[in-house]
């Protein structure tokens, strides 16, 4: 097979013979160097995007879209405000909503609690709720018959805390004060356990409860829903629907999208995925350095070689694409493994989880890697462009060898 003459010369240098052994060692340096950049930037790019992909899933699964408030309230009735809410487009779920804290006790412990007033049918609707259930079921919120206390949902860590199960009984304390013949006291309201839950967020299975939206507003005095949450059906469309509800059923409606309540935690997210990003992004640069020593090497070895090349009619654009080839074939080599283990990697640690950390600093349980094919490409991409750019001086070094001074002293 006839292959490009400058091809062939670039392979023969690219495999030095045992004598010239110091070329073929730098050589595959440079390849070294180049994998493990790119391995270390195709990880790192994965780590900080499972991560965000993680935390944005189990925050949206436990959380709506979009809340809404309506000036005035939304009335005691608030079906005829989440059938309006529902016709704006891209809404496909609509629950009432009424939030209150509280303290809440279990034999000697006590642990502050944030209680949520739902409809259990509704709520389905809007938040992941069901699949997040471990013991019980949201209808055991309802008493079972007339002699029946009314029943609440608590995350696993909080009952764990309290050292409850379903069917044992806890007594909420309301922070909303009530007039008594001795003065404003607090209200309590005992509750039976009717199931545990994990939305897989610490601060929610920590803090959180569930009740029905009735026992909500008689434990916070509230008579009717504080707000409506809605699920979308494009979270990316969330913002632009939020603005949609005021611009179109009045000024007396105010929202708040999911990207505005946790843009703090996902603009660090970001910055930190950039920033690291371009940490480990050096050791590409480091690496092209490699490239650099290698071909000057090389070309300090070859001046006899590239002497007699010129000398037989080789011209200067020859030799600089002879230099140039050996440069990309080197960052061809690197990217290819370097890609590939950086893919192979992330894969395996993500799927049998191999990095645990603590859930409480971290809200997830195992550090999860998302391989994205765009980012392999775009950091192979880059790579290439660098080994390239890292050819160039030694190349243009290589063509202008003058011939009778290389070969004076020959």
């Amino acid at each position: 097979m006839n292959i490009p003459f400058e091809l062939h010369v670039a392979l023969r240098y690219l495999v030095a013979k045992r004598k010239q052994a110091s070329i073929s060692v730098s050589s595959f340096i440079s390849v070294l160097g180049v994998s493990v950049g790119v391995t270390a930037v195709i990880i790192a790019l994965a780590l900080m995007t499972g991560l965000q992909t993680e935390l944005r899933d189990r925050v949206l699964g436990a959380n709506p879209h979009i809340y809404v408030w309506k000036q005035g309230g939304i009335g005691a009735d608030y079906r005829p405000e989440l059938e309006k809410l529902k016709r704006v487009p891209h809404v496909v779920g609509a629950a009432p909503e009424v939030l209150g804290q509280g303290l809440v006790s279990a034999s000697t412990v006590d642990a502050p609690i944030q209680v949520k007033g739902i409809d259990s049918v509704l709520e389905l609707e809007v938040t992941d709720i069901r699949r997040a259930i471990l013991t019980g079921s949201l209808d055991a919120l309802q008493p079972r018959n007339e002699d029946d206390r009314d029943g609440i949902l608590l995350g696993k860590d909080l009952a764990a805390k309290l050292g409850v199960e379903v069917g044992d009984s806890v007594q909420i304390m309301s922070a909303h004060l009530v007039l008594s013949p001795g003065g404003r006291i607090p209200r309590f309201r005992r509750l039976r356990v009717a199931g545990t839950f994990s939305l897989g967020l610490f601060e929610l299975d920590t803090t959180f409860g569930f009740v029905s939206l009735d026992v909500a507003k008689r434990l916070f005095d509230k008579p009717e829903a504080e707000m409506v949450q809605l699920r979308v059906d494009d979270i990316y469309a969330a913002p632009a629907v939020a603005a949609t509800i005021r611009d179109t059923l009045g000024a007396e409606y105010i929202t708040e999208d999911w990207a505005n309540m946790n843009r703090s935690l996902f603009s660090a997210l970001w910055l930190e995925r950039l920033a690291i990003s371009l940490a480990i992004g050096l050791i590409v640069v480091v690496a092209a350095l490699n490239i650099v020593a290698s071909l000057i090497l090389l070309v300090m070895e070859k001046h006899r070689d590239i002497a007699i090349l010129k000398t037989m009619g080789a011209s200067a654009k020859s030799v600089t694409a002879i230099f140039m080839v050996e440069g990309v074939i080197i960052g061809l080599l690197g990217t290819a493994i370097g890609g590939i283990a950086g893919s192979a990697i992330a894969t395996i640690v993500d799927r049998f989880e191999l990095i645990p950390v603590p859930p409480d600093v971290y809200m997830v349980s195992h550090m999860p890697l998302t391989v994205v094919p765009l980012d392999v490409l775009l950091v192979i991409t880059m790579a290439l462009v660098i080994c390239f750019v890292a050819t160039i001086y030694p190349s243009r070094q290589a063509a202008r060898l003058d011939p009778a001074q290389a070969l004076r002293y020959e």
